[in-house]
């Protein structure tokens, strides 16, 4: 794969794209160890210098333009919507179409056929005409698609806010779900933190079926403009897709004839709920989707704009936006400060500076601040467990985040902080909470354990991304790495997480990213944690993994992945090299003792030689996950914090575990 200048996908294929960057360094030269302390030395100065005054690092956390999109809807169904906001907004837009005229949800990646929907919509409201070159090309990818209505849910919902698509043609999703008690099947909590956000609010939405004058047609997106949404045939009720086809048609009778008190009473319930998880500074959970959703629901229960929830609820979708020198307006989905500020420290230590640096003591400072002492949602599954831990943005006291307290507690304990008890009293909380969040197989979801039912993925409704938290083999790697480094090796519970994680490791050696793009992600995670933990080597599951590192470098010297690895097997470990995946192949391969070998030796030639003078790195591809193949993420200061990671790694060598306690 090569990316055209607007980043859509050329026609190669995934090994003809590994072999696609190339650069002069020479690995065999007797100078390498020298050239890498100095790319070492320059990474750390520009990181230095991207730090916050009050001690945060954050690098933009770029997704796709259906975050752009259904901004501009919102306030346009709001009715607040403003010249400045649509003109910036739609610039944006407008640059990241390809020459088919699609919209792709990742840089160098094919079409989306709902991306390109709703950024088709966006521009029709910021006044491109449908007889524009590139929306005329845009209207035509998207009928050849099955149009509008081969479009995801969410595309759909957003249209029949403004009448362009029929309530009546969506799955049904009624507020009364927020009655179900919590052991029983399709309960709030039995979804994903992210989709229980998001959910509650549309439940509201689902039954008031709001409608807002359509400010134009949509014909041309629909493949029959005389049946926009053409019958299809049930699946058979034998399987779980016809059951929950069924049991959606059932709720459409439902919601016909639905007690009146009884769903006042449950539409009162979630707005209680939605107004509860409000954090300070007026989001929900750090995220745009639940934020967006929020509002509208509240704003159909009776809140008026002027209303305090509302009003803060609106200033942190501002918050959101990264305006650009061209004057273009990007949304981020997140916003990554806690996670960017541990993996930032980590890299700045393990480069060489010196533990007690102020840039480190600040950093600590600002942490330490961010720790959440107060229960959220997975106290539901874990009731009498201790609160602890940290989130992974600004304010989501709510929905702590297993995975970056593992990395913030071993942020912590690589910097000389001048009140040692109160970093002491910090871990030891967090450790507790995680060791509590341990889910029953041994491995460790993101935000709750046990998040592991069947059934929320089954419904009509998610027919995007995922929607429960199962454990995954990055989390329990970080988490058994960061208690190894808390000298807790024989505790059970590390234990039992190291037996998951030999256990989730694949055919060929590597294993499943969840939050990271993809194998060379896993793998990159679960090899340092195990080398933590004690396992020499010569490990047969530390070879094997090795081997296929080995496998997946590219002739460049470098390590790429595509996100159509989640989907298609010829593209594991495949793709352009990029300088996040490069590192975590390095930090894994060092992690197993392979410091002097040839690959070893090839990748940190290909990170000293496509380093820019000022120290950073350049990577337009997406190496984040949100969701496996349906949600991508570049995060941009992955590109420098993880290529300095390994580069002080091979300089000073790998961080040595505390002994055991």
């Amino acid at each position: 794969m090569t990316a055209t200048t607007d980043g859509s996908a050329g026609a190669v294929g995934p090994r003809a794209a590994a072999a696609s960057t190339t650069h002069d360094t020479d690995a065999s030269a007797p100078g390498l160890d020298e050239t890498a302390a100095r790319a070492a030395e320059r990474a750390v100065e520009h990181l230095l210098a991207r730090q916050d005054p009050a001690g945060w690092w954050k690098g933009d956390l770029e997704t796709n333009v259906t975050m752009d999109a259904e901004d501009l809807l919102l306030r346009q169904f709001l009715g607040i919507l403003d010249a400045d906001t649509t003109r910036a907004s739609a610039l944006h837009i407008r640059r990241e179409q390809g020459e088919d005229g699609a919209w792709a949800t990742f840089y160098g990646g094919p079409g989306e056929l709902s991306a390109t929907v709703e950024a088709y919509v966006a521009l029709r409201l910021a006044g491109d005409p449908p007889e524009a070159p590139h929306m005329a090309r845009a209207a035509a990818w998207v009928r050849a698609r099955g149009g509008i209505a081969a479009a995801r849910v969410f595309t759909r919902i957003w249209l029949a806010l403004f009448g362009w698509w029929r309530w009546e043609d969506l799955p049904e999703l009624p507020p009364e779900l927020l009655f179900l008690p919590k052991w029983f099947p399709l309960n709030i909590y039995d979804f994903g933190c992210w989709a229980r956000q998001t959910i509650v609010p549309l439940t509201v939405v689902s039954a008031k079926r709001p409608v807002r004058p359509a400010p134009f047609p949509l014909d041309e997106l629909h493949t029959d403009p005389a049946r926009p949404n053409p019958p299809r045939p049930l699946a058979p009720a034998t399987g779980w897709d016809g059951l929950f086809q069924r049991l959606d048609k059932a709720l459409h009778v439902y919601h016909r004839m639905a007690p009146r008190a009884l769903r006042g009473t449950a539409m009162k319930v979630a707005a209680r709920w939605i107004v509860e998880r409000q954090e300070n500074d007026g989001c929900w959970g750090g995220i745009q989707p639940p934020a967006v959703y929020s509002i509208i629901a509240l704003h159909l229960l009776g809140y008026d704009l002027g209303h305090p929830v509302m009003r803060a609820g609106l200033e942190s979708l501002d918050r959101f936006a990264v305006r650009r020198e061209d004057g273009s307006r990007m949304i981020e989905a997140c916003q990554s400060p806690v996670w960017d500020t541990c993996l930032a420290t980590i890299a700045l230590a393990d480069a060489g500076l010196r533990p007690d640096h102020p840039a480190l003591v600040k950093a600590v400072d600002w942490m330490l601040d961010e720790e959440i002492t107060r229960p959220g949602d997975w106290a539901v599954r874990r009731p009498g467990l201790p609160p602890g831990g940290w989130a992974f943005e600004f304010h989501n006291d709510n929905y702590p985040d297993i995975d970056d307290t593992a990395e913030v507690v071993l942020a912590l304990r690589r910097v000389e902080h001048p009140d040692p008890a109160r970093v002491e009293a910090a871990v030891a909380r967090g450790t507790r909470w995680t060791l509590g969040m341990q889910s029953r197989d041994g491995g460790w979801g993101a935000f709750d354990a046990d998040n592991t039912s069947p059934f929320p993925n089954k419904l009509p409704f998610c027919d995007f991304g995922e929607v429960i938290d199962p454990p995954s083999a990055d989390v329990t790697a970080h988490v058994v790495e960061m208690l190894a480094h808390e000298g807790r090796v024989d505790h059970p519970r590390t234990r039992r997480g190291i037996e998951w994680l030999l256990a989730a490791q694949e055919p060929n050696g590597a294993w499943f990213g969840r939050w990271g793009v993809n194998h060379v992600y896993g793998t990159g995670s679960v090899l340092p944690a195990l080398a933590a933990a004690g396992l020499p080597p010569a490990h047969p599951a530390i070879r094997r993994a090795v081997e296929w590192l080995g496998s997946a470098q590219n002739d460049d010297g470098g390590w790429g992945e595509d996100l159509r690895s989640y989907q298609e097997e010829e593209w594991v470990g495949r793709g352009p090299s990029t300088a996040s995946q490069t590192a975590w192949a390095l930090i894994a391969l060092l992690a197993a003792g392979q410091r002097d070998s040839e690959p070893v030796r090839r990748g940190v030639a290909w990170l000293t030689g496509t380093q820019r003078e000022d120290g950073s790195w350049d990577e337009p591809y997406f190496t984040g996950t949100g969701f496996p193949w349906d949600f991508s993420i570049n995060y941009h200061l992955y590109r420098q914090v993880f290529p300095l990671t390994a580069l002080g790694r091979y300089v000073h060598g790998e961080p040595a575990p505390r002994k055991e306690r």
